[in-house]
């Protein structure tokens, strides 16, 4: 099992290399993960943008371009079409969101005739290295299901679970996380968690244990699982975190992020292929992180 960052970058600098199209790549902090990531030679890359800005930022920052095609384009839009063409194509891979909004991107990658469709609910899913665990937790959906059905959340699950084993992870603990571990009629986190749970009861999600409704420290937290007295065999030891509503995955992240000192990567995935997809604020070690998460779930 990969249980930190440093493994995975060991591991994916082992593996044949992918191929990553990135769209709108003029853009500083992702033209220094990608080069970072060309460099440890987790990736080979195709920079899709405006080539003019992509070669002045690379001048600007001392940012060798020398082992990475650049394809022109005139606007984000296109950019978009180009990178995905050439994911739905073959000739790339996985794909990176760039300087272009997430829904223009969004729309090239539903086209029925260029992009990556494959009838499966499309979710992002945060792979976190935390601080005092001894392990890599995975949480969905923070950046793409609003306020995903009961329905959604199965098919997210399904697509975390595909990660956390891409990993490693033997017999997934997953918690659907409200704000305590009874069930209230008025409380929709904890009816959905707790028919998440029957679900898995009944081999919906193979052989994963879905421990639900859980709150947040009955979840990674095994002293106040203990604690509070809950016997579920996931509590405190959550691998897999399903958040309610895409706002306590945004607040989850961040917060781990800013105050907790926590590494993170993002990918979306549900598409035929892995799509890197940050928060704007993430950094470029974000970013470059994220980039051997999408080329580790590339892999054959």
């Amino acid at each position: 099992m990969i249980k930190s960052f440093d493994e995975l970058i060991e591991k994916v600098s082992s593996l044949p290399k992918r191929h990553l199209a990135v769209a709108a790549a003029h853009d500083l902090e992702v033209l220094e993960a990608v080069s970072q990531a060309v460099t440890f030679g987790l990736v080979s890359a195709t920079l899709v943008g405006k080539k003019a800005e992509i070669e002045k930022i690379a001048k600007e920052h001392a940012i060798n371009l020398a082992d990475m095609q650049i394809l022109d384009a005139e606007d984000n839009i296109q950019a978009a079409k180009k990178a995905v063409e050439l994911v739905s194509s073959g000739q790339a891979h996985m794909l990176m969101k760039g300087i272009v909004d997430t829904a223009n991107l969004l729309r090239a990658v539903l086209d029925k005739e260029i992009g990556l469709r494959t009838g499966n609910l499309i979710c992002h899913v945060a792979v976190m290295e935390v601080p005092g665990l001894d392990r890599l937790i995975y949480m969905t959906d923070g950046g793409m299901n609003i306020a995903p059905t009961l329905e959604q959340k199965a098919d997210i699950l399904q697509s975390a679970l595909t990660v956390a084993r891409k990993f490693g992870v033997k017999q997934p603990k997953v918690v659907p996380i409200a704000a305590f571990e009874q069930v209230n009629p008025k409380m929709q986190a904890t009816v959905d968690g707790q028919a998440l749970h029957d679900m898995a009861l009944t081999g919906e999600f193979g052989d994963a244990i879905v421990s639900g409704p859980l709150a947040f420290d009955g979840a990674l937290v095994p002293e106040a699982a203990k604690h509070k007295g809950i016997k579920d065999p996931a509590a405190g030891y959550a691998d897999v975190i399903l958040v309610p509503f895409i706002e306590v995955g945004n607040v989850m992240y961040k917060s781990l992020v800013y105050f907790g000192n926590t590494k993170v990567a993002g990918i979306v995935v549900g598409a035929k292929k892995p799509i890197v997809l940050t928060s704007r604020s993430d950094t470029p070690e974000a970013k470059f992180r994220s980039i051997a998460v999408a080329s580790y779930m590339a892999a054959e």
